[in-house]
């Protein structure tokens, strides 16, 4: 069905003239005709009575009349609700704990009246993340995608660099280290559980280990963020890496330690994934406070070849 000839319609009904119709709308009256015409066609029923004085709703047209002013009016808060700016901002953060999810969090702290809403897609990889923001499931996603993965449409801004330290029990070896290079933790086994394969974390551990010749492993059951700060605190040799605005937290007796990784410093490219040209008021905003709270890192850095630039 037709919206313009259901609005000529109501127009029509509602001022009793076909030229009256035609100057609110903006149209020749001929043009009003043939809208009618074809919605009476349309639904196969007469909808006016054309009389020498103007027209008015026939039977059938007082009964459709009801029904057009709440298609209308279905039809402009559908219109209303996705103008930029009329609904929150959907953003996908991946994982609660992670710097970017704190980002947003700041974010939203700085601006509570800021329409927003941060949500996890759970297990999907990077090429699904992408598909759902081409799809509008979510506005905005953080992801390590390699650029080459970038289809079109999708806008890619490396926006949210995450510095990896390396964490620690008190009695691992390194647990009193100011900082330590990367290339000096090949001897030391790093235990990340959850890494999957085919997911862009899996990707860039990988990557991270054939660099600086590390043993990074997801060997044994993962029970949780938990569970792995209660192995890091009994064990001596078990270490783990985290990034330096992940939010973790553990008993005061734990006594874990973040130990800063230097010459060059590894970081995890998290990347903010848009529709090319959304125009979401909220989006500009959060893209401009994430530029501004972009951690500095002294000297050099790594990031996979693969990475967004």
């Amino acid at each position: 069905m037709d919206v313009d000839a259901v609005r000529t319609f109501v127009v029509v009904a509602d001022n009793g003239q076909f030229q009256a119709a035609a100057d609110e709308l903006g149209i020749s009256q001929q043009a009003v005709s043939k809208r009618i015409a074809a919605l009476e066609r349309h639904l196969g029923v007469a909808l006016l009575v054309r009389t020498t004085r103007g027209s008015r709703p026939s039977v059938d047209g007082q009964v459709f009349l009801p029904h057009a002013r709440k298609v209308l009016t279905a039809v402009e808060q559908a219109e209303h609700a996705v103008q930029p700016g009329s609904r929150p901002l959907r953003v996908d953060v991946l994982n609660r704990r992670i710097a970017p999810a704190q980002a947003v969090y700041r974010f939203y702290r700085s601006r509570p009246d800021a329409g927003l809403d941060a949500v996890t897609l759970g297990r999907e990889n990077a090429a699904q993340a992408v598909q759902a923001v081409l799809e509008g499931t979510v506005d905005a996603s953080f992801r390590a995608v390699p650029a080459d993965q970038v289809p079109a449409g999708i806008s890619a801004e490396r926006i949210a660099d995450a510095p990896l330290q390396l964490l620690v029990g008190p009695a691992h070896p390194l647990a009193n280290a100011p900082a330590i290079r990367p290339a000096d933790l090949a001897a030391h086994r790093i235990w990340v559980p959850g890494i999957r394969p085919g997911t862009e974390w899996s990707a860039f551990y990988d990557a991270l280990a054939e660099e600086f010749g590390l043993s990074i492993d997801a060997l044994g059951p993962n029970f949780g963020d938990e569970a792995l700060m209660d192995a890091l605190a009994d064990s001596a040799s078990l270490a783990t890496l985290v990034g330096a605005g992940d939010r973790y937290l553990w008993p005061q007796a734990h006594d874990l330690r973040r130990i800063s990784l230097l010459d060059p410093t590894p970081v995890y490219p998290h990347t903010l994934l848009f529709r090319t040209g959304d125009r979401h008021p909220v989006l500009t905003e959060l893209r401009g406070h994430l530029r501004a709270a972009v951690p500095e890192t002294s000297g050099d850095v790594w990031v996979p070849r693969w990475a967004c630039m």
